[in-house]
């Protein structure tokens, strides 16, 4: 999984749906999908590069809000992060 920014970030989460994505993949899509955008936001416009810096911050917030999920949703989400993220190598 590669991007070159937060704009075909958004647009792969979106084709999620369209694609038969499993339940667990949609449910941690859209979960992260508000921490993406509330970082995002903080570091420049959707055509700004996924950096690092913003993924360390999206990791930092998906932390802190931990408790709000199920133990089980916790570890669904954690997982997809750890994937998705690697594309923030910029």
């Amino acid at each position: 999984m590669k991007f070159n920014n937060l704009t075909q970030l958004y647009q792969y989460l979106d084709d999620l749906v369209a694609n038969d994505a499993s339940s667990d993949e949609l449910f941690a899509s859209s979960y992260l999908r508000g921490f993406i955008s509330l970082s995002a936001s903080q570091f420049g416009d959707e055509s700004q590069a996924l950096t690092t810096a913003l993924a360390n911050d999206i990791t930092e917030k998906v932390q802190a809000a931990r408790t709000e999920l199920s133990p089980d949703d916790r570890i669904i989400v954690k997982q997809y992060w750890a994937e998705l993220s690697q594309a923030f190598t910029a």
